[in-house]
């Protein structure tokens, strides 16, 4: 364990070197390995579900919306999820650092693996980006909290905001380049560029480690490793377990694991886990009745944030086809790719992060409560999906619609993100007693993953159902629900004990 004196040392060690902004050198090398990663995970996204739906004379796999949202709600949700026992990893068994490293060569091997084609290696590479993201993405922020000291709260914050710029600067440019050469080359060029994307940010990591001083170096004893390789290997022996149960199952022709069925088993999982969680807390006798309530927000904001996501998500979705079939993408004679306007969320964020940060210091107190802003924010993501559907009502007429409806509805998503996605990781931490912190972001984050998930299901709908009438049916459910929960806003936030 790091002391006090060890990590002044090492915080004067550290902000001796060149800085980056006025922030430590090692910054920068977190800054642009993550710029490559999320470079690599929406270049990816952005080419996915139209390569699986792409004919294969065009050298897609010429699946039907259906079976391509559902392996694409999968793939992304199992990639939020895997975050869970990707820190689990780092901390107990490899350190931070090995898991960004061996994290980044998963990725990068998913996408070359996504670069041949075939069935059996878009299932291989998928995997491989799903464990490398697990792996890479909760330990590099992690590591970035690591080069301030516990008394640099203001500047660590700055240094936060400079590296969530990394973010999204990767998210920008990935569809373009990527979903260009996708879309107007070949889709499996699409996924080479992000597999080296990946490879890029990898070789620039391995050569800024110098820069990190102690941060994201592994600190577990070795009677605490053995534990957590038994640990591991429990786990483990269990997953293969059900793996080749379900495999045998499947291949014996009991039950075979049709679409249908895989997506039983998610829909039964998604209900059965939250709900085993907030069992177990609710029967815990040491939590106070204010802990409890709090938990009561805490599984609120639990489902609020799956209805968001669900909604928001889409973009890699129903947004993608409502780009491809409804909108006229023809600008000064050039057929603008698909892919381009999913870089129109992290642009927007670019611009109005700061702008919304310093809103709410500006306004203080008198600023909405947290119940309050999920309200805004479902409200904004439903408002969007009206507009969508007014716009897929004027393209089923036969005219395809101008650009201009999918950038408006990019911008007021981006507002809604901004009013709920950072108020929701701050407030789990705030309102889950120290015990179950970890838990509690697992749940957050399994909300998300179960968002994500819905959102690849809403793909499927587009092709039974008209478009106006799925969009519209998401701006009834997600606009419903927050003008619900800005009703009940002043009682939900009781709940929360003091906290804000």
């Amino acid at each position: 364990m790091t002391t006090i004196a060890e990590e002044k040392i090492t915080s004067s060690a550290i902000q001796q070197e060149a800085q980056f902004f006025g922030h430590p050198r090692g910054l920068s090398v977190l800054f642009f390995t993550e710029f490559w990663e999320r470079f690599s995970f929406y270049g990816l996204r952005a080419i996915l579900l139209l390569f699986m739906t792409a004919p294969a004379a065009a050298s897609g796999m010429a699946f039907d919306t259906t079976t391509a949202g559902f392996i694409y709600g999968v793939y992304t949700s199992m990639a939020y999820l895997a975050s869970v026992p990707g820190g689990w990893i780092a901390d107990h068994l490899i350190g931070q650092r090995k898991a960004i490293f061996y994290g980044g060569i998963l990725i990068a091997l998913g996408n070359l693996t996504l670069a041949l084609h075939g069935m059996q290696f878009l299932m291989l590479g998928l995997t491989f980006v799903v464990l490398g993201t697990g792996l890479l993405k909760p330990n590099v922020s992690a590591i970035v909290g690591g080069l301030y000291s516990q008394n640099e709260s203001a500047r660590r914050d700055a240094g936060f905001s400079i590296f969530y710029m990394g973010i999204n600067l990767g998210a920008f440019v990935a569809p373009l380049i990527v979903g260009g050469l996708g879309e107007n080359v070949n889709w499996h060029w699409g996924f080479f560029a992000s597999g080296i994307g990946m490879i890029i940010g990898l070789i620039w990591f391995h050569l800024g480690t110098k820069h990190l001083g102690t941060a994201g170096e592994f600190q577990a004893t070795p009677e605490a490793s053995a534990k957590a390789k038994r640990t591991l290997l429990i786990g483990a022996g269990g997953l293969i377990g059900i793996i080749a149960l379900v495999a045998g199952l499947h291949f014996s022709g009991v039950m075979p694991m049709t679409v249908d069925i895989m997506k039983s088993v998610f829909n039964v999982g998604y209900v059965v886990i939250p709900g085993a969680f907030f069992a177990v807390v609710f029967a815990d006798k040491t939590l106070t009745t204010v802990e409890k309530k709090r938990f009561i927000v805490i599984a609120i904001f639990f489902l609020l944030s799956a209805i968001f996501w669900g909604s928001f998500e889409q973009a890699g979705t129903t947004f993608t086809l409502f780009a491809r079939d409804y909108t006229n993408r023809e600008i000064f004679g050039t057929l603008l790719p698909v892919s381009y306007f999913q870089s129109l969320n992290a642009m927007f964020i670019v611009i109005f992060a700061a702008v919304f940060a310093l809103m709410w210091m500006k306004l203080g107190d008198r600023q909405p409560s947290s119940p309050m802003k999920f309200a805004i924010g479902l409200i904004l993501v439903g408002v969007g999906f009206w507009i969508l559907s007014v716009a897929a009502g004027i393209a089923g007429g036969g005219t395809k619609v101008t650009p201009l409806w999918l950038v408006s509805v990019y911008l007021i998503h981006t507002f809604g993100e901004l009013c709920l996605s950072p108020v929701g990781l701050s407030n789990i931490t705030k309102l889950a007693p120290a015990r179950y912190v970890s838990q509690a972001m697992g749940i957050w984050f399994l909300g998300a993953s179960l968002g994500n998930y819905m959102a690849g299901q809403a793909a499927g709908y587009i092709e039974h159902f008209p478009a106006q009438q799925v969009f519209f049916i998401v701006f009834c459910i997600a606009s419903g629900v927050g003008v619900f929960i800005a009703l009940v806003s002043k009682p939900i936030a009781k709940l929360m004990g003091g906290v804000k």
